[in-house]
């Protein structure tokens, strides 16, 4: 939205082609900017690079990506359940590493752009309540370390999201939720941190204190919580 509201052309993918279309046209309405959508399954690896020209081609010059994906899953099936640890694994890091990989590509080539990816703050520690889901994110905040290494040169900046839990629907119902944090309030911190180039985001800021203090924590004491 708030990007829209600055006068930015949108291009939006995901799954529900009916939610597309309802928050396209609402943007178009009230920002005034042209906003294109197009369902998206990041399950598709093979084609992802042709996506990225199919939107260059539509909507011209490509100033940045963000990328909202991910699956919370359910823990105590994952260790049990093969197909839902693969899901949880997959869509939270293979499917987010090829898509980041298409975009990266493309802006290279131009020597310009911005990728702003959502990690996570679990991904800071290995804990028992949600380990497979973290250890996902752990990898892709670890992946996206190389990727700006890579595209420095370049001039194409990355950007590495970790919110702590935000108001969604993918943590509704959840209970005892620390910081739970209105969407609203992550996409501003994400639009000035794209603005001024930062490499890292804690949002909100009180996440950077929380998990350097968790990590900062002996392993055979932390082993013992119930975190």
């Amino acid at each position: 939205m708030q990007w829209a509201e600055a006068g930015y052309p949108i291009y939006l993918l995901g799954r529900d082609t009916d939610e597309l279309q309802r928050i396209s046209t609402d943007l178009e309405l009230r920002c005034g900017v042209k906003v294109w959508h197009k369902q998206f399954d990041s399950n598709e690896h093979t084609g992802h690079a042709a996506l990225v020209r199919e939107i260059a081609d539509q909507a011209g010059a490509i100033e940045g990506f963000l990328i909202a994906l991910g699956y919370m899953g359910d823990q105590s099936t994952s260790e049990t359940d093969v197909a839902e640890c693969e899901k949880v694994l997959g869509t939270n890091f293979v499917d987010v590493a090829v898509l980041c990989h298409a975009c990266a590509s493309h802006l290279e080539s131009l020597e310009t752009g911005w990728i702003a990816v959502l990690s996570s703050v679990a991904g800071d520690r290995g804990r028992m309540s949600n380990y497979v889901y973290g250890s996902a994110k752990g990898g892709l905040s670890v992946f996206l370390q190389g990727l700006r290494s890579r595209l420095q040169k370049s001039g194409v900046h990355v950007l590495t999201v970790k919110p702590g839990p935000v108001d969604t629907s993918m943590t509704f119902g959840m209970s005892k939720l620390p910081l739970l944090c209105p969407p609203e309030k992550v996409a501003s911190d994400i639009v000035r941190a794209v603005a001024k180039r930062k490499d890292v985001l804690y949002t909100p800021g009180p996440w950077r204190l929380i998990m350097f203090i968790l990590r900062s924590v002996p392993e055979r004491l932390f082993k013992k919580t119930s975190l």
